[in-house]
């Protein structure tokens, strides 16, 4: 297969950890004969320095032709620090969901068994913990109406929602949810909020199309509340824009480390593979940052495109890396290997390993390797 990447590394560690990803996606190319072309161009603060601009148009027109973006990270202090700017870095990869028409976020959430002692939480919290969330990533109040007022002391943000929206990612999650253990929560706020009723009300009918799943309901609270105490009860959690975005990030911490989830968001015609992470520009370029969820995102990228035994080959390296403790220093603070050794190990073992061949992949996504 010949598939064309835009290669968008962004900001801080992104460059560094995408940088892996690659390697391993080279890897891949080398040993199941496919041919894959990567595409430069910048985004974020990087092309606000260069061009002042976060998504210039360039960049934009490199995607448009993509067959899928690998995305880094995003975000530079000396904007987060400045509450006047005008233009920041996070605006790029918002105008990029938009323009590429990324309404669906996909996360999985799930515990790696030789990590468990890094959680947060205790071990008989988090024990069985694998969900994932499918989050709509184009509307709400992100995309809504914005004001200010003259004197700077009132604003308003919307929040709007289309029954066309909800549809069509109420449509993936359900399928998703068909897939897997059977079971979707919608995570909402409809005891106060118009638009998520009108989200209970969209969803409860598209769920009528799939009676072996079963559909719950959860209000944001809990459901943030429910992800410490419980994490294990979820298995499709369908969401708005900004819960997703919350519900997500706290998520990725039940497993210990936010540097080992991916992400993929898909459109109609275009889609992008991120880490969860953001850019951490502490660990800029000290080589200590974790390379696991870029390298993760790849395998998303490759399951994308139903390269199954390839995605597989990729996630068995990467247990292996996590088992043999071949980890960055976030995983083990005497860890003696940096991002460049942990992409090197994991990417030899892309080529030199065999094991794919007797794993099924839905096994290795749920957490029932025996390679863990």
């Amino acid at each position: 297969m010949k598939l064309n990447i835009a290669l968008l590394k962004g900001d801080g560690i992104g460059p560094e950890v995408t940088s892996q990803a690659v390697k391993c996606l080279q890897a891949v190319e080398d040993t199941f004969g496919h041919e894959f072309q990567f595409t430069e161009a910048l985004v974020g603060a990087a092309a606000i320095d260069k061009y002042g601009d976060p998504l210039p148009k360039a960049t934009l027109d490199v995607c448009k032709k993509a067959d899928a973006v690998l995305f880094g990270a995003i975000g530079d202090p000396k904007y987060d620090n400045d509450p006047d700017a005008k233009v920041r870095p996070e605006q790029g990869l918002l105008r990029l969901r938009k323009e590429l028409g990324l309404f669906c976020n996909i996360r999985p959430i799930k515990v790696f068994p030789n990590l468990m002692e890094k959680s947060p939480l205790k071990k008989k919290v988090i024990q069985g913990t694998d969900f994932v969330i499918y989050r709509e990533l184009t509307g709400g109040i992100y995309f809504g109406e914005k004001s200010l007022s003259e004197d700077g002391t009132s604003a308003t943000d919307s929040c709007t929602y289309t029954e066309a929206e909800i549809s069509r990612i109420a449509h993936l999650a359900f399928k998703a949810a068909k897939a897997r253990r059977k079971k979707l929560t919608l995570v909402d706020k409809a005891n106060v909020l118009e638009s998520s009723r009108l989200w209970r009300r969209v969803v409860t009918k598209i769920g009528e199309s799939y009676p072996e799943v079963a559909l719950d309901f959860m209000f944001i609270d809990n459901a943030a509340m429910q992800l410490l105490l419980k994490p294990s009860q979820f298995d499709v959690i369908l969401t708005e824009n900004m819960f997703g975005d919350i519900l997500s990030d706290e998520g990725s911490a039940v497993g210990g480390s936010i540097g080992l989830l991916p992400s993929a968001s898909t459109g109609e015609n275009h889609a992008l593979f991120e880490p969860v992470h953001g850019s951490y520009p502490q660990a800029k370029g000290k080589d200590i940052a974790n390379p696991i969820a870029s390298i993760l995102s790849a395998a998303m990228l490759l399951d994308h495109f139903k390269l199954d035994e390839e995605s597989r080959a990729v996630v068995i390296a990467v247990l292996k890396s996590i088992k043999k403790g071949i980890v960055s220093p976030d995983l083990n603070t005497s860890s003696k290997y940096g991002t460049s050794h942990i992409g090197d190990f994991i990417s030899g073992n892309i080529r030199d390993s065999e094991d794919y061949l007797i794993l099924n992949k839905e096994n290795i996504w749920l957490g029932k390797s025996t390679i863990i």
